[in-house]
């Protein structure tokens, strides 16, 4: 398996990064801030007025480093890489599988089930370690709603189908979520997810922390060869990366939804750190922003036993470790696509 190497992220206004040797230079204010080793680095991700030398540009993409740059608050605005990894003929069994509507059923049915055990799990986890602090009622009955959703995707084939369980869990699923915020209750509430903008502090942090997943996903599934565009439960669209979307359902609420949690019940992020913008979009400041990604780096480095390999490995990689379960299964090396279940 490859070796789990860090992220840099930038988000210091008017930042220059260059090319010094072998290594990436930061300078801010004509003074060289830091040097990193390009061999230590998978990615750097930009975020606002940053910017970088068309040579570091051209000796990242030649070392499989890609770059990203984001808008101040998080947008998605281009990205910098090297040459496509992967061989063509996994490439196009990928194709053939997502032009087949019952081969990408059986795909999709495999993220949908992820997603849902691990919400499951987060809410069992609420229930087993706060079952004083949480409404257990309301928990128990959305945990229940859960299995139910489970039950009917296993009795249903058709993709649309499929589709509609999905969302429907994802309501039940967050419809509770405010129940999992233990701590600064009156200045983190939530009532429903929303997007473009989000219009709370609690849909700020999960947008951004998406954006971050989101990310990842299309890393380790470019590295194992395989085009993030084309996708299986999210259908092609111009602009929109559906393979990169599907990998992330199962790790939505293990990954980023507990870390958003955390964040708030154990008050690394405060209320003063956003503000509201002219057109209503809450947005979280400098300072906010560095304690996400921080908590994020510092997620990415525990380790955990994957439950498929048995092998133990940080969680950054489970990510990449799915993309090659994936690649495995187009191979035919796998009799099924094994999604990542948080036991």
């Amino acid at each position: 398996m490859r070796k789990m190497l860090n992220t840099l992220y930038v988000t210091t206004q008017g930042t220059y990064l260059y090319k010094d040797g072998e290594t990436i230079a930061v300078k801010v204010d004509e003074k060289v801030r830091l040097r990193l080793p390009i061999h230590t680095i998978s990615s750097i991700v930009c975020f606002g007025q940053v910017s970088c030398s068309p040579y570091l540009l051209g000796h990242c993409g030649k070392n499989d480093v890609s770059v990203s740059f984001l808008s101040q608050y998080g947008k998605f605005l281009a990205r910098v890489q090297g040459e496509v990894s992967g061989n063509v003929l996994l490439r196009r069994e990928q194709y053939r599988q997502a032009d087949n509507e019952e081969d990408s059923a059986l795909l999709a049915w495999g993220f949908i089930n992820g997603k849902i055990m691990n919400s499951l799990s987060v809410i069992s986890r609420a229930l087993r370690d706060h079952k004083n602090k949480v409404d257990g009622k309301k928990l128990i009955e959305a945990r229940g709603r859960l299995r139910i959703h489970l039950k009917n995707l296993e009795q249903n084939e058709k993709l649309n189908t499929l589709r509609g369980i999905e969302g429907i869990a994802a309501a039940d699923y967050f419809r509770v979520f405010d129940h999992l915020i233990l701590a600064q209750k009156e200045e983190f509430q939530f009532k429903t997810r929303n997007r473009r903008p989000p219009l709370d502090e609690v849909n700020c942090l999960l947008s951004f922390v998406y954006m971050l997943l989101y990310h990842d996903a299309r890393s380790a599934l470019e590295t194992v060869g395989l085009d993030p565009a084309v996708g299986f439960l999210h259908r092609d669209r111009p602009g929109r990366l559906g393979l990169a979307l599907d990998l992330m359902e199962e790790f939505r609420p293990y990954l980023a939804d507990r870390l958003v949690l955390s964040l708030i019940n154990l008050k690394k992020v405060r209320k003063k750190g956003f503000k509201i913008s002219a057109s209503g979009a809450v947005l979280m400041d400098d300072d906010t922003r560095k304690i996400v990604l921080t908590a994020w780096q510092e997620r990415k480095h525990e380790e955990i036993t994957h439950p498929f390999l048995q092998e133990k490995i940080p969680v950054g990689m489970l990510l990449m470790a799915q993309a090659q379960l994936l690649s495995r299964y187009f191979r035919d090396d796998l009799d099924a696509y094994p999604p990542f279940i948080w036991k």
